[in-house]
């Protein structure tokens, strides 16, 4: 019987205690021993988002696997870094989670996310439109975490006299102290307050769309991806792992909030598959 390494050891002792099927132990298991073989057999805990992130990449880019096969290995990573090495990861991209443009994430309230049915809804997105998109249960307990944070940050400025957040349009003289409530607060707040020139009150904005693009080009520099890659380019990951997982591009085209089918379609053409997605029936063949 061949022996499992202490880190093995350890996944599949919390892999137990969280009561997982046997079927999910071995998957993670075979996922982690691929992740460190990967990586040159290096410990995890030397390891971090963009290890993790060039992995993947590699399994979609070279080894062709299918999204939902990518979403496991995901999984399986994010489990390891939380339950066995103790250090979650934290930001692998919410923008490719969700097919989110990056001010769509940015602007995200807490009153938009709805963890228990895995949902978010963005509001006026391009063409001034709601709509419903999906938040993974791989990063449900992460988001929960961070959230957890940022309320402990929002009860220390309301403490501090601040707490306060602009809303949009009228609602602000509808609505005096909805500005300060928890459910009106930005999931992805800024570091710095500041004092409203108008109304006098202390804000706090959104993070700035600068900080999370100079974030995305250190970690694709990180990853070694030779490929140029940008905050949108994980968008367009979304909506091509779908179609190769089989969804219907109505599906994908109303999670992206495309008012024409047009638009998305455009993706069919990287699938390798031909101008329409179609697989030949006779591709299922054993000849």
């Amino acid at each position: 019987m061949q022996h499992k390494s202490p880190l093995l050891q350890s996944l599949q002792s919390n892999l137990r205690l969280q009561h997982l099927s046997r079927r999910t132990e071995e998957a993670y298991v075979y996922w982690v021993e691929r992740f460190v073989r990967f990586c040159g057999v290096r410990h995890p805990s030397e390891l971090g988002p963009a290890e993790v992130r060039r992995f993947l990449s590699h399994l979609v880019e070279e080894r062709k696997l299918s999204a939902s096969t990518q979403q496991q290995a995901l999984s399986a990573l994010l489990f390891l870094y939380r339950h066995v090495v103790g250090k979650p990861l934290e930001d692998l991209g919410r923008l490719y989670c969700s097919g989110l443009r990056l001010m769509e994430c940015l602007a995200l309230r807490v009153k938009d996310l709805d963890l228990e049915r895995g949902e978010l809804t963005v509001r006026r997105g391009k063409g001034g439109k709601d709509r419903v998109t999906v938040i993974p249960q791989a990063v449900r307990r992460a988001l929960r975490e961070h959230l957890d944070r940022v309320k402990a940050l929002h009860v220390r400025d309301l403490a501090a006299g601040a707490g306060w957040v602009e809303l949009p349009g009228g609602l602000d003289a509808k609505y005096p102290r909805a500005a300060s409530e928890w459910a009106w607060q930005w999931v992805f707040p800024a570091r710095w307050r500041y004092r409203d020139r108008v109304s006098g009150r202390i804000r706090r904005h959104h993070l700035h769309q600068s900080a999370v693009q100079r974030a995305m080009t250190a970690a694709v520099r990180a990853s070694g991806i030779e490929k140029r890659a940008s905050c949108h380019t994980l968008r367009h990951s979304f909506a091509t792992h779908l179609l190769e997982a089989g969804y219907d591009i109505r599906t994908v085209q109303e999670l992206l909030g495309h008012r024409d089918v047009s638009t998305t379609m455009i993706y069919t053409h990287v699938l390798n598959r031909g101008c329409r997605g179609v697989r030949s029936p006779a591709d299922g063949l054993r000849l």
